[in-house]
C-alpha cells in the first residue's frame, strides 16, 4: 500500500482519542486553558456525566477574533513563548484540546477580550465566527460529547460515575489553586482565595480537620527543590488513595515516584493495604521535570527521580517522627497532639492549683495499681515515681503531655490525667512502638556468605537490580552480576531465611515499573514488626503504677509514638468538657 496522508478529521478524532476519554477529560482541558487565561472564577455545569452537555464559565483574558479562529486548529497554542519544551509554566501547551473536542462533539466558543468593541462567538461545526453581546472572558459549551463517534458512547460509565470523575478533576485544580474560584453544578463550591487547610476540608472532608500535619521542606542540594502541604496523622486513612492529591510546579498528577516515596514514608506506621490522605506540592527548576510525557499532562518524569523520592521520604519521616514532647504547647497556646486537644498552660483554671488538678488519686479497686514482678519492663526505662504535689506546672506540660497515671482498666488500658482532658492509652500498642522503634535504630547485620546465592534472571532483570544495588547494601543484602544472565548474593542480612530467588524477581518487577522497590523495606518492617508485637507488654498483663507511668514516660518521647506499627491510635483524649455533656451539665 502506498502512503497517505490522513485528513484533518481523522488526525482530530485520533487525537481525541487521546486526550479525550470523558466528560471528566473535556472538563480538566478546558479549565487547565481558563487557569492559563488568568482566570480566577470558573464555573462549571455538566449534565449526564457530560454526555448532553459541558459548559464552563471563566472570567480571564478573553480572545480577539484572530485568536478564536486559530484556536480550533492543531497544535496552536498561546503558551511556549519561547518554544522550549524544557520550560514549561502552563497548564497547557499542546494545542490539541480544543480540536480534538470538537472533532468528536457539537461545540461552540464565546469570548470577549475587553479590547474588542464586542464579543465573538465561534460555531465550530461551521466552522463561523460571528459578532456577539458576550462581555468579558471565556464560555466553551460542548453538546453531545461522542455523537461523531458513537461507538466510543458505550466505554462512558454511569452518569453518577461520569459526575464524580468530573468532581475528581475539579478537587484536583481546586487544590492547584486556592486563589481561583470554582464552582460545579451550582453545588460544589470553592471560594476565591480561601486558605489551603480550608480547601482541603473541603475537598477532603470535616474528619480531616484537626488530623494533618504541615509539610515544609528545602533541599539546596537539589537544586532548591521544596515539598509544602499536608498529611493526615498515620490513624486517619482511607481504604483507597481517592484522597491522594499530588502535585508538581503546580500542575496535579499522578506521578509513579511520588505515589510510591508517600507509601515508603508510612511504611513504619500503617498497614500496606491502607491509604494516607495528603495534599502535597513538590516545587523544583522546570529543567529537572519533563511534562511533556502524556497527552493528558497527568504523568512527569523527574531528571534525577531517586533524589526527588529520597527528600519526598525524608521530609515526610520527619513530620512523621515527631515525638509528644518536642510539641509540647507553649503559653498562651491549644495544642492538638495527633487525636485531641492537650491543655495548655493559659488554659488551668485559676482557681486550681497543680496539686489539685494533676495529682493522681487512685480509687480502690477499679483504678488501683497492681504491682506484678513479673512484668518485663526492660524497654520501659528506669522506674519512673509519683510525682511531688508541688511539682511545677510548666514542667508538668512539657515534660508530661500524657498528663499523670490514674490506673489501670481491665489490665488492658491506662488511664491518665492532663488536666482538662482524660487520657487512655492502649498498653500493649504503646509498648509495641516503643519497642519497635528501638530495634529500627539498630543497624542491620550483614551474614557474610560461604557460597554466594546465584539467581538466573534476564538481562534487563540484572540491570534493574544492579541500579539499586547501594540502596539494598543498605539493607543488609550484597550482591553483584554474575555473568550477563544472573545476580550473586554474597551477603544478606542476618536471620534472614527468604526465597531469594523469588524475592530479587519481584524486586527486578518493581524497579522496572517504579523506577524504584520497597519490597526490602516492607519485608525489614514487618520482621520488626512482628518480632515487636510478641515481646511487648499484652493486653491482659498487670502494671504497677510505676510501670504504667514508666511506659508514658518512654511513649512521649518516641517517634511515631501516636500510633502502633500497624496504624492504630496508641492513646486517646475525652476532655472534661465532652464528659460534662453525657451528664447535661
Amino acid at each position: 500500500m502506498s502512503v497517505r496522508l490522513l485528513p484533518d478529521y481523522l488526525v482530530n478524532q485520533i487525537a481525541a482519542g487521546e486526550v479525550v476519554e470523558n466528560g471528566a477529560s473535556v472538563v480538566k482541558e478546558t479549565v487547565e486553558n481558563a487557569l492559563d487565561a488568568g482566570s480566577d472564577q470558573i464555573i462549571v455545569d455538566v449534565v449526564d456525566g457530560g454526555r448532553t452537555m459541558i459548559n464552563i464559565v471563566d472570567n480571564g483574558s478573553g480572545m480577539s477574533r484572530e485568536d478564536l479562529a486559530k484556536c480550533i486548529e492543531r497544535h496552536a497554542t498561546s503558551k511556549l513563548p519561547d518554544d522550549d519544551l524544557m520550560n514549561i509554566n502552563f497548564m497547557g501547551f499542546r494545542g490539541e484540546a480544543l480540536p480534538s473536542i470538537a472533532s468528536v462533539s457539537e461545540m461552540s466558543i464565546d469570548t470577549c477580550n475587553g479590547a474588542d468593541s464586542n464579543g465573538w462567538h465561534l460555531d465550530c461545526e461551521k466552522g463561523e465566527i460571528r459578532p456577539s453581546d458576550w462581555q468579558s472572558g471565556t464560555r466553551i459549551r460542548v453538546k453531545n460529547l461522542f455523537a461523531k463517534t458513537p461507538a466510543r458512547l458505550k466505554f462512558l460509565k454511569t452518569d453518577r460515575a461520569e459526575n464524580m470523575a468530573v468532581l475528581d478533576v475539579i478537587k484536583r485544580l481546586a487544590l492547584a489553586r486556592t486563589d481561583v474560584g470554582f464552582v460545579l453544578n451550582n453545588k460544589w463550591r470553592f471560594p476565591k482565595n480561601q486558605p489551603l487547610m480550608e480547601r482541603i476540608v473541603a475537598v477532603m472532608g470535616e474528619d480531616v480537620r484537626g488530623a494533618m500535619h504541615a509539610v515544609g521542606a528545602e533541599s539546596a542540594s537539589t537544586g532548591g527543590m521544596k515539598l509544602t502541604g499536608y498529611i493526615s496523622d498515620p490513624t486517619l486513612r482511607r481504604a483507597s488513595s481517592v484522597d491522594q492529591f499530588l502535585f508538581v510546579n503546580g500542575r496535579p498528577v499522578k506521578d509513579k515516584v511520588l505515589v510510591g516515596a508517600l507509601r515508603a514514608a508510612y511504611m513504619d506506621v500503617m498497614h500496606a493495604r491502607e491509604f494516607p490522605l495528603c495534599a502535597l506540592y513538590l516545587t523544583l527548576p522546570a529543567s529537572a521535570v519533563d511534562v511533556n510525557v502524556s497527552p493528558t499532562k497527568t504523568e512527569v518524569h523527574f531528571l534525577e527521580p531517586n533524589h526527588v523520592r529520597a527528600f519526598i521520604i525524608k521530609s515526610l519521616r520527619e513530620v512523621l517522627a515527631r515525638t509528644m514532647v518536642a510539641n509540647a504547647p507553649v503559653a498562651g497556646e491549644e495544642k492538638i497532639y495527633f487525636h485531641g486537644p492537650i491543655i495548655s498552660r493559659a488554659n488551668v483554671p485559676t482557681n486550681q492549683s497543680p496539686r489539685a488538678v494533676f495529682q493522681p488519686r487512685p480509687v480502690g479497686g477499679l483504678f488501683a495499681g497492681n504491682k506484678n514482678p513479673d512484668f518485663a519492663g526492660t524497654a520501659l526505662g528506669a522506674p519512673a515515681h509519683t510525682p511531688a504535689v508541688d511539682t511545677n506546672v510548666d514542667d508538668i506540660f512539657e515534660n508530661r503531655p500524657l498528663g499523670w497515671v490514674i490506673g489501670q482498666i481491665a489490665n488492658k488500658y491506662i488511664l491518665a490525667t492532663n488536666g482538662e482532658s482524660l487520657v487512655v492509652i492502649d498498653q500493649h500498642a504503646a509498648h509495641e512502638r516503643i519497642t519497635y522503634e528501638k530495634m529500627r535504630k539498630h543497624e542491620i547485620k550483614s551474614q557474610p556468605l560461604l557460597t554466594p546465592i546465584v539467581v538466573q534472571m534476564r538481562a534487563e532483570d540484572v540491570a534493574a537490580i544492579l541500579s539499586i544495588a547501594d540502596e539494598m547494601r543498605a539493607s543488609g543484602l550484597v550482591l553483584d552480576a554474575f555473568g550477563e544472565d544472573a545476580i550473586a548474593i554474597f551477603e544478606k542480612p542476618a536471620d534472614w531465611d527468604l526465597n531469594w530467588a523469588s524475592v530479587l524477581h519481584d524486586i527486578a518487577d518493581e524497579v522496572r515499573a517504579y523506577g524504584h522497590s520497597a519490597q526490602l523495606g516492607e519485608r525489614l518492617h514487618l520482621k520488626l514488626a512482628n518480632h515487636a508485637c510478641h515481646h511487648s507488654v499484652r493486653a491482659g498483663q498487670k502494671l504497677d503504677m510505676n510501670q504504667m507511668d514508666a511506659l508514658l514516660r518512654d511513649i512521649e518521647r518516641t517517634e511515631h509514638g501516636g500510633e502502633c506499627n500497624h496504624g492504630r491510635p496508641v492513646y486517646k483524649f475525652i476532655p472534661i468538657s465532652e464528659m460534662d455533656t453525657w451528664f447535661e451539665r
